[in-house]
C-alpha cells in the first residue's frame, strides 16, 4: 500500500532530547507517510519521508502547521533562554501557537511533552508555566490530546548538557532501585521511553484528553 495512504505527523522541537528520537521512530514508522519539523536549523537527517520546514515562530506561516498528528517536545530553561518572559515564549507561546495554527488546519491530535508537578495555581514559575500550556492546549478541544509528564529526563543531551542535570542523573541512577510503588512516579525515566510513549500513543482510537505520569511512561 502506498505512503500516501498514511497519516503525516508534525514535530516541534525534533531536534531537542526527545524530539529527535520521536523523529527517528516516525521515520521508522510504516504509519506515516510524511514528517514534517518546524525548525530554525538544520536536523542533518536526510530520509524519503521528512520534510524539513525553516519556520519562525516568530511570525508564523500558518499555512505550514498542517498534519494528522502536532507533536511537542519544545523545551528550554530559563537559565539557558535568558529570562522568565524568553523561558514561557518557548514552553508556552509557542506550543499553544502551533496548536491554534494546526487546529485550523484539521489536525485532529496533539502531543506534548510537559513535566511532573505541572499547575496553573504552582507557586513555581515553571510549573505553573506547564501548567497553563496544558489548560490552554486542553481548551482548544482537540479531538484527542495526550499530555505527558515526565520525571527527571535521562539521555544524551550532546552539547547542551546541564551541569545541575548531571547531577541529578547521578543521584536517580543510585536512588532508583527504592523508587517503588507510589515512589515511581518521581523516578528518573530515559527519554526514549517518553519519546516511545508519544509515538505509540498517538496510534490509539480513543478521543479526548489523556494525562500520563512519570511512572506510566515508564511502562513503554
Amino acid at each position: 500500500m502506498p505512503y500516501s495512504t498514511y497519516k503525516t505527523a508534525l514535530v516541534i522541537g525534533a531536534t531537542g532530547l526527545v524530539g529527535k528520537q520521536v523523529l527517528n521512530y516516525l521515520l521508522a514508522s510504516p504509519l506515516y507517510s510524511q514528517i514534517k519539523i518546524l525548525t530554525r536549523r538544520a536536523s542533518g537527517i536526510k530520509h524519503e519521508k521528512l520534510n524539513e520546514i525553516f519556520f519562525d515562530f516568530d511570525k508564523p506561516d500558518a499555512s505550514l502547521v498542517k498534519a494528522d498528528d502536532i507533536f511537542c517536545c519544545l523545551g528550554t530553561t530559563i537559565k539557558k533562554a535568558g529570562s522568565e518572559d524568553a523561558f514561557k515564549k518557548v514552553d508556552f507561546q509557542y506550543p499553544l501557537q502551533i496548536g491554534r495554527l494546526g487546529k485550523l488546519n484539521g489536525s485532529s491530535k496533539y502531543l506534548i511533552v510537559s513535566s511532573m508537578g505541572a499547575d496553573p495555581k504552582s507557586f513555581i514559575f515553571y510549573n505553573r508555566v506547564k501548567g497553563e500550556i496544558e489548560k490552554e492546549l486542553t481548551d482548544l478541544h482537540y479531538d484527542t490530546l495526550h499530555i505527558l509528564r515526565p520525571s527527571l529526563l535521562l539521555g544524551d543531551r550532546g552539547g547542551e548538557a546541564r551541569f545541575a542535570e548531571k547531577i541529578g542523573e547521578v543521584l536517580a541512577k543510585i536512588l532508583d532501585p527504592v523508587m517503588i510503588g507510589p515512589l515511581k512516579k518521581y523516578a528518573a525515566i530515559d527519554s526514549e521511553k517518553v519519546a516511545r510513549g508519544l509515538v505509540e500513543l498517538a496510534q490509539l482510537p480513543e478521543k479526548g484528553v489523556f494525562i500520563h505520569n512519570s511512572a506510566e511512561l515508564q511502562h513503554f
